[in-house]
């Protein structure tokens, strides 16, 4: 007999209700019962997902809607799936909350609905008593056609405070109270100008995370989740045609990956082995030689934090200059842009050479220059895309990239069919193209095949 899979949402009324910290415990907890769980989580984040991998061990998946077409979503999804028994999925924000006031649009609720999966509600009981039942009843009668399944209350003092909080809502909402979450000292996550610090900065204990779930285990009803989350069937969703297994067979790519350079969808980096590509990770911070290859990626991450280390690797710096004048095919986002440019002025408004591939200087600002998806319009041939073709991404930076060479790409953030703003980004100098823009490989098929046929050229 087949293994019924489980699988379910972790959705919260807000930002900051303690999704991220839940979900790790959740996590801890299903893995401590022998569960293979696959960590998910709604929306294009780097830093809770890295989180979810400290803690399980495995690659957590990004269910970004906007990005991805809904079936690619669910390939991808039941491919993950296949070699695991539960699947874990954090939400983003509230409920509700997504790209523009559609309530179903790159929200969780629309991922709830996508993926035929449960939405497990978590609620603030702090100072709270009958009112919460209000704010349920809220979520539950907003979206009718929601599978609202069950609630957690978080941050509740004591047992006979639960007791109250799950009255009110299991008499008002009729929708089952799976337990609470008490405060518990240690599994607070540091926190920084782009929200965690990330989980490889950090020494990951997993005592705390034990400890947490160990405290789960008590005041939730895990037995009552588990089969609350038991599923019929996954969705059903096919890849797109996607490069051939030998397409970049011969070919090495050098991915910088330190504390420096670390957001990389896991999907990314399994694409380009799909296609054949031989992966070799490297520092840009504590290596002094760069791997030989013909392809190099600089993902985002905190370059502005080691700006006087990265400048200081004098060999490392000028091994990559040499490779992009050698024509090596080399891709920056957003981090990787600003290693790659000529000069980067951190917060203390000090200046740092960089790798000086594509002129022009970054600096740190004090409060967020764009957040968001957006789209960006190839106005010329590029690594990635063809002029006239579209890529479609997440930005999210506190710095800005003052450029010596004009853009090749025009990009617009719209909500609910309006333009809000245009702006011009995304540079190529020779065989090197970086632009603040993060993106997902399976968007479209042909975005792979240009960066493996411009490091065959480069060959």
């Amino acid at each position: 007999m087949a293994v019924r899979k489980r699988t379910f949402i972790l959705a919260g009324t807000s930002s900051g209700c303690g999704k991220t910290t839940v979900t790790l415990g959740l996590l801890s907890l299903l893995k401590q019962r022998g569960l293979r769980v696959q960590p998910c989580k709604v929306g294009p984040d780097y830093l809770d997902t890295g989180w979810h991998r400290a803690v399980t061990g495995t690659c957590s998946l990004n269910l970004d809607r906007f990005m991805l077409p809904v079936f690619t979503l669910n390939a991808l999804f039941a491919e993950r799936m296949q070699h695991a028994d539960i699947a874990v999925i954090e939400g983003v924000m509230g409920l509700f909350d997504g790209y523009g006031t559609d309530p179903d649009y790159c929200s969780t609720a629309g991922m709830a609905k996508q993926l035929n999966c449960p939405v497990i509600l978590l609620v603030d009981g702090k100072a709270v008593s009958t009112s919460i039942a209000a704010t349920v009843m809220g979520f539950q009668r907003f979206d009718p056609a929601l599978p609202l399944a069950g609630v957690i209350v978080n941050r509740v003092n004591s047992e006979s405070h639960y007791q109250l909080l799950k009255s009110a809502i299991e008499r008002y909402c009729n929708v089952p109270v799976l337990g609470y979450v008490p405060r518990v000292e240690g599994v607070s996550l540091p926190e920084r100008h782009l929200g965690l610090v990330t989980a490889r900065e950090s020494v990951v204990n997993s005592q705390p995370w034990t400890d947490f779930a160990n405290v789960l285990e008590n005041t939730l009803d895990i037995d009552q989740l588990l089969a609350l989350s038991v599923c019929d069937a996954l969705p059903s969703g096919a890849w797109p045609e996607l490069p051939s297994a030998d397409c970049g067979k011969g070919l090495t790519l050098a991915l910088a990956d330190d504390e420096a350079f670390n957001f990389y969808y896991a999907d990314n980096i399994a694409l380009l082995e799909r296609a054949g590509v031989r992966i070799v990770r490297f520092s840009p911070l504590h290596d002094s030689q760069l791997p030989e290859c013909q392809m190099i990626w600089f993902g985002g991450g905190y370059p502005e934090l080691y700006a006087q280390k990265l400048s200081a690797n004098h060999a490392m710096r000028a091994q990559i200059l040499a490779a992009h004048q050698q024509g090596v095919a080399i891709y920056g986002e957003c981090g990787g842009l600003m290693y790659l440019g000529s000069s980067l002025q951190d917060s203390h408004g000090v200046t740092y050479p960089m790798v000086d591939a594509i002129p022009g200087h970054s600096a740190m600002g004090k409060k967020l220059t764009r957040f968001g998806y957006c789209e960006s319009r190839a106005l010329v041939p590029t690594l990635l895309a063809d002029a006239g073709e579209t890529l479609r991404g997440h930005e999210f930076h506190y710095s800005d990239f003052t450029p010596e060479t004009p853009a090749v790409m025009a990009s617009s953030k719209t909500r609910d069919g309006a333009v809000l703003q245009t702006w011009s980004g995304g540079w190529q100098v020779g065989n090197t193209f970086a632009s603040y823009l993060h993106i997902h490989f399976a968007q479209r098929p042909t975005l792979l095949n240009r960066w493996i046929c411009a490091a065959r050229r480069a060959r």
